[in-house]
């Protein structure tokens, strides 16, 4: 699965068309800052199991890695001041009940050329995972804790292409 990004501002407005097109176009607004958010239990946190009202859509958007490297490779941390095209900003990784977990999930935001790169180049498909969000919740409620882990999908550390060759 690719890195999510749900939550975004619009909900469905905005996933019907992107799913449709298989990139972001209006009303998404380049304009804005878009956040790239990796982690999927992170992502049910913020958009309520696609549950919150403007966030009933959970789009999965799969992006080249060399985009995903050149993001990460030009991020400065959210705190410091100036207009940086790529911030970083570390969160409390969340569990299947939104609880905070003792690690961090990382959240990458994208704003001017690199949102521009990021919805004409480094998009390669947009997937609508809301169905899987629902599912996991529902074993959630039903307290089926390993059937909701066994439906999450899987997730990889990220290696920098550096350590991969070192």
């Amino acid at each position: 699965m690719g890195a999510l990004s749900s939550g975004i501002s619009g909900g469905p407005a905005i996933a019907e068309p992107a799913l449709a097109a298989q990139r972001f176009v209006p009303p998404f607004k380049m304009e804005r800052m878009t956040w790239i958010k990796p982690s999927f239990l992170w992502m049910m946190y913020r958009c309520g199991y696609a549950r919150k009202e403007g966030q009933e859509r959970v789009p999965a958007v799969r992006i080249a890695r060399e985009g995903f490297d050149r993001a990460v490779s030009r991020a400065v941390e959210s705190t410091i001041s100036g207009k940086p095209d790529v911030r970083v900003q570390w969160d409390p990784e969340r569990g299947l009940r939104h609880e905070a977990l003792p690690y961090r999930a990382v959240q990458i935001g994208l704003t001017r050329e690199a949102v521009q790169k990021y919805v004409h180049e480094w998009t390669i498909s947009i997937t609508d995972v809301t169905a899987l969000a629902r599912e996991v919740h529902a074993a959630v409620r039903a307290g089926d804790d390993d059937k909701a882990r066994a439906l999450l999908p899987v997730e990889r550390p990220y290696v920098t292409t550096t350590a991969q060759n070192a």
